[in-house]
């Protein structure tokens, strides 16, 4: 490949990192303020960079690779290397919960696991929503899931399905920690189990 035309390919590439760095940030329901807060990087050109308006530079690729829990590569979105691994990096949390993506592909449903430390049954949960639908299956220990006004005890291999549009709050319990997977998509899309082949 000719300079020339490298050059081309870094510019194109660069030019499309703004919506990937939104994308990142909203997936991690996180704002503007605390993502500079933990990359050093002001609002304002955190901003800039998420909307197009500014080009990153490697000096801002880096804490916020390091931030998002992925490889630059991921971040820019280069071109597939042809390997088919995940890179399953944990993604950092404040509360000592651990999220580590399962799936990198854009759009479409999304796979987490969740491993959330020993909770307190006594805890006043905050609940959220947000647009999507998610689903979740219990690997090990008890989580608790409280959807409106429903308070549920969800033990292994039990699975919840609900509108995240739904205030919901997901934790786990005095007896331990907990372990769980979540697959998250739009609204309308939702996670289909196979019980046997060509059944929905």
């Amino acid at each position: 490949m000719d300079s020339e035309r490298a050059r081309e390919l870094t510019d194109r590439t660069l030019d499309a990192v703004g919506p990937r760095l939104k994308q990142l940030r909203q997936r991690r329901e996180i704002t503007l303020i605390d993502l500079a807060a933990e990359t050093g990087i002001s609002t304002s050109t955190l901003s800039r960079l998420e909307a197009g308006l500014r080009r990153p530079t490697l000096e801002q690729l880096l804490p916020l690779a390091r931030a998002y829990g992925v490889t630059l590569d991921e971040l820019v979105d280069a071109p597939p290397t042809g390997d088919p691994r995940i890179n399953m990096r944990p993604l950092p949390t404040k509360d000592g919960s651990t999220v580590v993506p399962l799936s990198r592909r854009p759009g479409g449903i999304q796979a987490y696991k969740f491993v959330l430390p020993v909770g307190r049954d006594d805890a006043t949960p905050v609940l959220r929503t947000h647009e999507g639908f998610d689903w979740a299956f219990v690997l090990n220990g008890r989580l608790r899931l409280v959807l409106g006004e429903l308070d549920l005890i969800l033990e292994p291999g039990e699975a919840a399905e609900f509108d995240t549009r739904t205030p919901h709050w997901f934790g786990a319990t005095s007896s331990g920690p907990v372990e769980f997977l979540s697959l998250v998509g739009k609204q309308g899309e939702r996670a289909h189990v196979r019980t046997a082949p060509g059944q929905d």
